[in-house]
């Protein structure tokens, strides 16, 4: 258990009212968690203290080499006052393989769980109440050895930290479009797509920065070799319901295994759906869509929860899904998720962790 240094915030901010909407990503809470890596001396000196710029070295690894991570979670408010996270374990066990994958020192996950709870607790007069808002939590490592050269660094700081958070797409619940890639690629097996670390969501920029010029919300990948197969949206994973079927690419070592994806995938087999994870080609979808067999596309991931897909645009050819409205399943996954994480539906799942 880790033995954690307290420091509260002399100047506390002004708490966002509940007029104005919430931007995601752009406000920040009093207080962050830290924690320091260094060989020989494993992970210490954790601590709370308050939200504040940190100090590196202009030659820390971080900056010259990318050797960082990073996770994203979420903290709920409970109409009877608890606090509750929603599958932290999952996010913890993806930030250890991240870790792995990119030669950062894993974090053992009672100590990581214990951070995230303290934190929290710490900044709870910051969780939002009003529907569709939630605190979002960013977990974080950064390579702080003044060094150039390309090896692992020694010396790591280990962050926390928390901003209430609306909707992550402007449009809300609301079908969002989006722009099938077909130039540029995300990733390939063998290299680091599995991994959540900001080379993935770097290289998907330049598409992005394109797709909203053509008036689409994000950019959903093709893989990187056949350039046929679909792979996940920016910031989520996806999801076509075709012919009845709940049909997802499977996972294949360059695409993120998502806490929602395997949520969504669970919840469909209780109620009793064929769900296929598999090899998708872009084709297929095309093929679906001109014969009306596709019914439904959705994005599922931890900022957006379910996002519904109401145009994809491949190439020259515009799809528009279900009219462009909310599908069926797409409402119902959201609701059930979003019920469970806010204490109003019963988790029979054993998917929640209450702070307090």
């Amino acid at each position: 258990m880790l033995n954690i240094r307290i420091e509260k915030t002399t100047t506390p901010k002004e708490l966002p009212g509940n007029d104005n909407p919430l931007k995601f990503g752009t406000i920040f809470t009093d207080h962050m968690f830290v924690m320091d890596y260094e060989t020989g001396k494993g992970w210490h000196d954790a601590r709370i203290e308050p939200y504040q710029p940190i100090s590196l070295e202009p030659s820390a690894m971080v900056f010259h080499y990318g050797q960082e991570m990073f996770e994203g979670l979420k903290a709920y408010k409970t109409e009877d006052g608890r606090i509750l996270l929603f599958r932290p374990e999952k996010n913890i066990e993806r930030a250890n393989n991240t870790n792995v994958r990119i030669c950062i020192p894993e974090i053992p996950e009672e100590d990581f769980l214990q951070a995230i709870k303290e934190v929290v607790k710490l900044d709870e007069s910051w969780i939002p109440t009003k529907p569709g808002t939630s605190l979002y939590i960013r977990p974080f490592i950064i390579a702080t050895d003044p060094f150039l050269g390309v090896r692992p660094s020694d010396t790591y700081k280990f962050l926390i930290i928390l901003s209430p958070v609306g909707a992550y797409y402007p449009e809300g619940l609301n079908p969002v479009k989006i722009w099938i890639e077909d130039e540029y690629v995300r990733a390939v097996k063998g290299g680091i797509g599995e991994a959540k670390t900001g080379a993935n969501y770097v290289a998907s920029l330049r598409s992005q920065v394109k797709a909203h010029e053509e008036g689409y919300s994000q950019v959903l990948w093709l893989d990187g070799v056949e350039r046929k197969y679909i792979e996940e949206v920016g910031a989520m994973n996806i999801f076509f319901k075709i012919g009845g079927k709940i049909v997802t690419p499977a996972l294949n070592g360059s695409i993120l295994p998502g806490v929602t994806r395997a949520s969504v995938i669970q919840l469909c087999k209780e109620w009793g759906l064929t769900v296929e994870e598999r090899k998708i080609d872009i084709n297929e979808i095309k093929e679906a869509y001109d014969n009306g067999t596709l019914e439904e596309v959705f994005g599922s991931g931890t900022a957006a929860v379910i996002s519904p897909v109401g145009q994809l645009r491949w190439e020259d050819k515009i799809m528009q899904v279900k009219d462009g409205g909310i599908g069926e399943y797409s409402q119902k996954i959201y609701d059930t998720i979003t019920g469970i994480q806010l204490g109003k539906l019963e988790d029979t799942f054993n998917w929640t962790v209450q702070v307090k």
